[in-house]
């Protein structure tokens, strides 16, 4: 039985975007935690270099978020592997900085396809498991741009406020069966996003950025709350961010 103390303790948790980043941080918080986390990510080889507490509390698993049969198939692993599925967290996402008609189809397609399409296909594999265990937890990972319009993100934005609609919607869908959504808003934060794509690693912003493990603390918060708590929207930035 899980301790009062520790909330998280034996719970069964996906993260996608897990090789590097926010998801990362929160695969690490995670495993701390207690929990047991299935993380996937489409790079197979920095999957495995992914360093966290205890080894045995991990499945790494290469899956594409853009592909249903992909996270169909995580969502049973993490049943078959752990014997549940309880949470996401939903953090898979691309983008590029530029000017709308600079960028090439194969690149809209790609934040399409990846931050929205991909959130779709990851709660509809989870959800008949959660649904049949009574209850579950989705997190998603989406960005002030979704409540925040900005130059040179059209798509990227447009993806995020999607991410944002479809948690709520959904919450208000799922919640009287015991399956609570969660929209978490970071605005900067020091990752390798979107670099060589509009960033530079020596990008001044990054001074008044977001550190990674700041989110996946906002994501162990959400995770860990009474099952009589519920959080929709979750936004943060850095202190002197402007």
């Amino acid at each position: 039985m899980t301790e009062p103390n520790q909330p998280l303790a034996g719970r069964v948790v996906i993260v996608t975007g897990a090789s590097s980043g926010v998801g990362a941080a929160a695969t690490r918080a995670l495993i701390a935690a207690g929990a047991r986390v299935v993380a996937v990510a489409r790079s197979g080889e920095r999957l495995g270099s992914l360093q966290v507490p205890d080894d045995a509390s991990l499945l790494r698993e290469s899956a594409d978020v853009r592909a249903r049969e992909d996270m169909e198939r995580v969502a049973q692993l993490a049943v078959d592997r752990f014997g549940a599925c309880d949470a996401i967290v939903c953090n898979a996402g691309v983008g590029e900085y530029a000017d709308f008609l600079d960028m090439t189809p194969e690149t809209v397609t790609e934040i399409v396809e990846t931050n929205l399409l991909g959130t779709v296909w990851s709660i509809r594999a989870v959800l008949p498991h959660m649904l049949a265990a009574g209850g579950g937890d989705i997190v998603v990972v989406s960005s002030v741009v979704a409540v925040m319009d900005s130059a040179g993100e059209a798509v990227y934005a447009a993806t995020k406020a999607g991410q944002k609609t479809l948690a709520a919607c959904l919450d208000l869908e799922l919640r009287s069966r015991g399956v609570r959504l969660s929209t978490v808003l970071p605005g900067g934060v020091k990752t390798e996003f979107a670099i060589g794509r509009g960033r530079t690693p020596d990008m001044p912003d990054f001074a008044t950025m977001l550190e990674p493990e700041d989110v996946a603390a906002v994501i162990l918060t959400i995770l860990s709350q009474p099952r009589h708590v519920r959080t929709t929207v979750w936004g943060l930035s850095h202190l002197e961010e402007d």
